[in-house]
């Protein structure tokens, strides 16, 4: 069955293979999966995405990313999708954004990916009344956070590239964080561990141009940065797959609670044990004193740091093979396609009958 998908990128954030966060990297899996099966591949997403299939383009808002800035990307992306559905003979349209419900269309097969937490979403799209209308979680760990009267999909668990992410190279000193720079990913905790490890500390990622985290990065981070502490900014696929080889750990200091947390199966996949606060699916991520070690404060994440240089890095990867495959992920997002394609074209057919 050869189908058309057209999936749907968060407004503000472009997707590619060098994207930073986790649904933007799950949606570029899915878009090059689906050319690589010989699908029709359709991505709306704003501009400096980088598709494999094809691109339908949003521009970017400039400036702070406030409410109105907000509105008027929903609106861009309300008039993308119908426009790609009157273009093209769309099977199933795939949702990827937090406010997913903003841009929503009112029928056809669709499927919604919760990326992130699960009260991070209002309580009212979690129970959707449509048949054609599937959303699911990202990890059981998710999943199992479900308000009552949810009704979600059987969760499709992320999966990584583990044979493109590892790349044999000596380890060295250091501890990484790759991640959003923003409140609640704790980046500031993760410094003061580094400190009082006397480990140095790379910092990874992206400050986008909200004023929340513009002004964390500006308050909290940049007073503790220094020539042990340093700010990378983001980084394309290549830079990463490097540090994340050469590291002596990686540092997730979510205080939110992690749906899936691809970056912690990224470090396992290259052999990096991983130090992180218990947080959402992180408890099954990581397996406590032997791929990683799971603290509470920052004392024992100092503690930690130092610690994992003695983990087996072969151990790791062995957990990231068995455990967080791509191809496990993409299968399942197939079966997922066609059998919403199948009941399209089913409700199709009894409509014209």
């Amino acid at each position: 069955m050869t189908l058309t998908v057209l999936n749907v990128a968060y407004p503000l954030a472009p997707v590619g293979p060098d994207a930073v966060g986790g649904a933007e990297q799950v949606l570029s899996a899915l878009d090059r999966a689906l050319v690589r099966q010989g699908h029709r591949s359709m991505v709306v997403a704003c501009q400096g995405s980088q598709t494999a299939g094809t691109l339908v383009e949003t521009p970017t808002e400039a400036g702070v990313l406030d409410e109105e800035a907000k509105d008027r990307a929903h609106q861009v992306h309300r008039n993308a999708i119908a426009a790609a559905r009157a273009r093209w003979p769309i099977d199933v349209v795939h949702l990827h954004g937090i406010d997913f419900d903003a841009y929503l269309p009112c029928d056809g097969p669709t499927l919604v990916t919760l990326h992130l937490p699960l009260d991070w979403y209002p309580s009212e799209v979690l129970a959707p009344s449509r048949e054609d209308l599937w959303l699911h979680a990202v990890s059981p760990a998710q999943h199992s956070t479900a308000p009552a009267g949810s009704r979600l999909a059987p969760p499709i668990p992320n999966g990584v590239d583990i044979e493109a992410l590892h790349e044999p190279r000596s380890r060295r000193n250091f501890a990484l964080i790759l991640s959003r720079i923003c409140p609640e990913k704790g980046i500031h905790l993760a410094q003061e561990a580094a400190r009082r490890a006397s480990v140095p500390l790379a910092i990874a990622g992206k400050v986008y141009r909200y004023e929340t985290h513009l002004r964390y990065f500006a308050d909290e981070v940049c007073p503790r940065l220094d020539r042990q502490r340093r700010f990378l900014g983001p980084l394309g696929f290549l830079a990463k797959r490097r540090l994340l080889n050469a590291a002596r750990c990686l540092i997730i200091p979510s205080l939110a609670a992690e749906t899936s947390s691809l970056v912690a199966m990224e470090a396992l996949a290259c052999g990096t044990p991983v130090v992180a606060f218990p947080n959402g699916a992180l408890l099954d991520v990581v397996q406590h004193g032997r791929t990683g070690f799971l603290v509470n404060d920052v004392e024992e994440m100092a503690a930690a740091i130092v610690d994992s240089g003695a983990l087996d890095h072969e151990a790791c990867r062995a957990e990231a093979r068995r455990r967080f495959s791509l191809e496990g992920m993409i299968t399942s997002y197939m079966n997922a396609y066609e059998a919403l394609a199948k009941l399209g074209a089913a409700r199709a057919l009894l409509g014209t009958a």
